[in-house]
């Protein structure tokens, strides 16, 4: 069994290393050629507890996931991500249920809606993926990471209500809403305490080895724990790997660089055999099928394709259009407030709004609350049908038919009709959305000129600050050394603040300056890099710079960094 899960693994990187050369989606091809190799006879048959299968691939997967995510994105749109998330889950949970108990009643009401809460939920990576190759705006991105990140949350709560049901519990409405506040409270608050803990240690430990080695088993603990305690192990993970991603840029610049390719590469291996082990099961589980509901079933698996497909644009056109009406009538109303001059007297009154005019807190609305309004029908078309299923419908699935109370023809229909769902999802949808976003014309055009005129800001900032840093920098010189050239201030500001000039003329403006003592140099340098990281977070934590701007520009200035420790071991050896 171990040597057939290394082949596994080994055959599903390779094709999914194939894709990445090509510029293809690798989770589509690491399915098809799956399940094109599945019928080879001399092909392992895998097979994996689903339990185990949740356990130890969506924790890590999850958590890397979060640790990309721009928060201030993800606050920003959370209403749409809420409802995508939460409500569209619900409702498709809903829907599948209630035609999957008219076509195949011996499945039972509790059993088909358990089947609903196992198909609702999206998996994006496929779709983030396939986004990131075809450039698709951030706004849209964020919305699809985002809900990645809690739909899964919604469904597994709901997976455990029904399960509760089948095995016999008596489970209320107000009951199912109690389990799901609580799978949401001590979730959220479990990894809140991870996060916490796992940042003050990448804080104040200077070996990026171990935080990296903290950072591969925090996911596991939060989920574990969080599970145990009748939380939300997605929602764990999740809340740690936000925190612990915005505060990143905090914590030592090793730490980031050690991060970013463990992450990577525990992605590609993790993504790459769970869609192998989709193709590779799907020919297993049509085989286990037997006796007179084989056509009912096969029925049933595309009624509930079908379903899943059309319900998303369903909702999101007119839920988005109607929190579009709401905003606007949001803003009307306090248009009609500072009209009215009711405002003076509000903001007089309260704290929050005394250091803001009218003007810069109706703007604070339209940015922080009126995200939906940033979304065309073009945008929304891609939204909806980015539906792809993956990971977390499988597992469920796998587990559900191991539910003891359970009948042994429901538990073979719950896995096929899953099966089938994420495989048809995958190939309809995966194969079609490129070829949607290219025909609508969508790209992140605007997103690069507001990057550009952002980044222009920022480094204007640098400068400014700079100056004011090498000044005082100059005054401390003057009364450590006393009378000394002082030309390396000249040069080392010219080149720091000329960031846009040629690389080699500004060495040669260095090395003509007076120069002081390696060392000097080397400080000099890390303080003008901590002057621009601190502008980036400030402009950041303001909302002028989107995060994943920042943390491009992060990673140029970690690299510099990085220089300086490459050429000071290097002078060390030289010495020694």
């Amino acid at each position: 069994m171990d040597a057939e899960i290394f082949y596994v693994l080994v055959g599903a990187v390779v094709v999914a290393a194939i894709a990445r050369w090509r510029g293809w989606p690798a989770p589509l091809l690491v399915t098809v050629v799956a399940l094109a190799a599945s019928f080879l006879p001399f092909v392992p048959d895998v097979e994996i507890d689903g339990h185990l299968l949740l356990n130890l691939v969506l924790p890590p997967l999850l958590y890397s996931a979060a640790l990309d995510v721009s928060f201030v994105g993800f606050k920003r749109s959370l209403p749409q991500i809420r409802r995508l998330g939460i409500t569209l889950v619900l409702l498709t949970s809903l829907a599948v249920g209630l035609v999957a108990w008219w076509i195949l009643p011996s499945l039972t009401l509790p059993g088909a809606l358990l089947l609903g809460a196992i198909v609702a939920p999206p998996d994006a990576v496929s779709a983030a993926a396939i986004g990131r190759k075809l450039g698709l705006p951030r706004r849209i991105m964020t919305v699809l990471s985002g809900e990645s990140l809690i739909n899964d949350a919604t469904s597994l709560t709901l997976y455990r209500v029904f399960a509760a049901i089948i095995a016999g519990a008596t489970v209320g409405i107000v009951d199912g809403i109690g389990q799901f506040l609580l799978a949401v409270g001590v979730g959220v608050a479990i990894g809140l305490v991870f996060g916490i803990v796992l940042h003050q240690l990448r804080m104040r430990i200077n070996d990026a080895v171990v935080i990296g080695t903290f950072g591969l088993l925090a996911p596991f603990g939060a989920y574990a724990i969080a599970e145990h305690l009748l939380g939300s192990g997605v929602l764990a993970v999740v809340a740690m790997g936000l925190y612990v991603g915005y505060n990143s840029p905090r914590t030592d610049y090793t730490t980031r660089q050690q991060e970013t390719p463990l992450w990577l590469s525990a992605d590609l291996l993790l993504e790459s055999f769970v869609f192998a082990y989709i193709g590779l099961q799907f020919p297993r589980v049509l085989s286990d099928l037997g006796g007179e509901e084989v056509g009912r079933i096969l029925l049933l698996s595309g009624a509930v394709l079908l379903v899943v497909l059309i319900m998303r644009p369903l909702y999101v056109y007119p839920a988005n259009g109607w929190a579009n009406f709401q905003d606007r009538r949001r803003l009307e109303r306090w248009d009609r407030t500072v009209e009215s001059g009711a405002f003076d007297e509000r903001r007089r009154e309260s704290k929050r709004w005394k250091d803001y005019s009218a003007e810069e807190l109706r703007s604070k609305i339209v940015r922080d609350r009126m995200a939906g309004l940033q979304l065309t029908w073009k945008d929304n078309a891609v939204i909806s049908w980015a539906g792809m299923r993956g990971v977390v419908t499988l597992a469920t699935a796998l587990a559900a038919a191991d539910l003891a109370a359970l009948d042994t023809e429901p538990s073979h229909a719950i896995v096929v009709v899953a099966f089938i769902v994420t495989v048809g999802t995958l190939l309809l949808q995966g194969l079609t959305l490129p070829l949607l976003i290219r025909g609508l014309g969508i790209a992140s055009d605007v997103d690069d000129q507001d990057d550009e005129r952002a980044i222009a800001e920022v480094r204007e900032k640098s400068r400014k600050a700079g100056k004011e840093f090498l000044a005082e920098k100059r005054i401390e010189w003057e009364q450590k050394y006393g009378e000394v050239d002082l030309g390396v201030f000249d040069g080392f500001t010219k080149r720091m603040t000329r960031v846009e000039k040629d690389t080699d003329e500004a060495q040669e403006v260095e090395d003509a300056a007076a120069r002081p003592s390696y060392d000097d140099l080397v400080a000099l340098s890390r303080g003008w890099l901590q002057v621009r990281r601190d502008i980036l977070l400030a402009e950041r934590d303001a909302g002028n710079l989107d995060e994943e701007v920042m943390r491009e520009l992060m990673t140029a200035m970690d690299a510099e960094e990085l220089a300086l420790d490459t050429r000071g071991a290097t002078r060390q050896q030289g010495r020694a």
